[in-house]
């Protein structure tokens, strides 16, 4: 089975949305996902399932998104490294998620698994997989960071041995603030543009991918849901939680592809903190657990060499 099948490929991420959501919902044990099916305005066509969750026990806001839009046309953020894709026809799909919780020794999480195929009449269509996972603690862990990786080498290793080092260091390089010049987290898997090897290879390293997000991430808010915590973290939590909105805002891809492809701004910007503080040229005194993030957790590193 080398010729795309896009069918196929939607299905899974239906069931994907499915399945984390309900994980979510259990683990949370208050909160509920409500749901906001849409349909995509201007060019092309499409829609789309999101699901959000806010106010839970352990999930202050969490949205898992399915998304399917057609265009004539790849927007700039999807042909800026591959300019032979521009003026064509494109099908894109996939499921982005980002979890804040309220308890800042929980870390934030984010996932999406996509695929995109660009036709063109007198050509053959180009197709390609993306996505992966990333942790971003604000009271770091090595138990968590160690677990969260051994989840991600676990999905690669069927893969070859190459797979997670090399995807490994795609999302150090790719999550990674220069204005700042900081990780955003501890990293964990990001890959794109993956045709290689035939459609059916590439069509399972990606669920194997978004079938491990869960299982890298569920157990660590059950260790650190019920931790005791007061001002001074949530404070800390808020502060940091503007890393992630710059990030999301100046460098993602998926923000850009979708704000240029006339996506749903809702559904696009739902990835962003309900509640965030930045405060002027902050650094944590030394010593402390706040300046212990930056000296261990936001620097690239093997995790699994301990």
């Amino acid at each position: 089975m080398q010729t795309p099948d896009s069918k196929l490929v939607k299905d899974y991420l239906l069931k994907l949305q499915n399945d984390i959501c309900r994980e979510l919902e259990e683990e949370d044990a208050q909160g509920h996902f409500i749901e906001d099916a849409w349909e995509r305005d201007g060019d092309g066509g499409g829609g789309g399932i999101t699901r959000v969750l806010t106010e839970g026990a352990a999930l202050e806001q969490g949205g898992v998104n399915f998304s399917h839009v057609t265009g004539d046309r790849l927007p700039a953020a999807a042909t800026a490294h591959r300019p032979e894709l521009t003026g064509r026809q494109f099908e894109a799909m996939g499921v982005s998620l980002v979890i804040h919780p309220h308890n800042p020794y929980v870390p934030t999480s984010h996932a999406n698994v996509r695929f995109f195929i660009a036709h063109k009449d007198d050509a053959d269509p180009i197709w390609w997989f993306g996505g992966g996972f990333d942790l971003t603690p604000y009271y770091g862990s090595e138990e968590d960071a160690i677990h969260w990786h051994r989840i991600a080498k676990q999905a690669c290793d069927p893969f070859g041995n190459d797979a997670y080092p090399r995807y490994k260091k795609w999302c150090d390089d790719y999550f990674f603030l220069k204005h700042r010049n900081e990780t955003r987290g501890v990293g964990g898997l990001f890959f794109d543009d993956l045709n290689e090897g035939g459609f059916e290879s590439c069509f399972d390293f990606m669920k194997s991918v978004g079938d491990h997000y869960i299982q890298a991430y569920r157990p660590i808010v059950a260790r650190r849901k019920d931790t005791p915590y007061g001002e001074r973290e949530r404070d800390f939590q808020l502060y940091r939680r503007g890393r992630y909105v710059e990030f999301n805002l100046i460098y993602d891809r998926g923000t850009l592809f979708g704000l240029q492809s006339g996506g749903r701004t809702e559904s696009i910007l739902m990835s962003l903190p309900p509640l965030v503080k930045w405060r002027y040229n902050w650094q944590p005194p030394p010593g402390t657990p706040e300046a212990r993030l930056y000296e261990i957790f936001l620097k690239p590193r093997d995790w699994l060499a301990q």
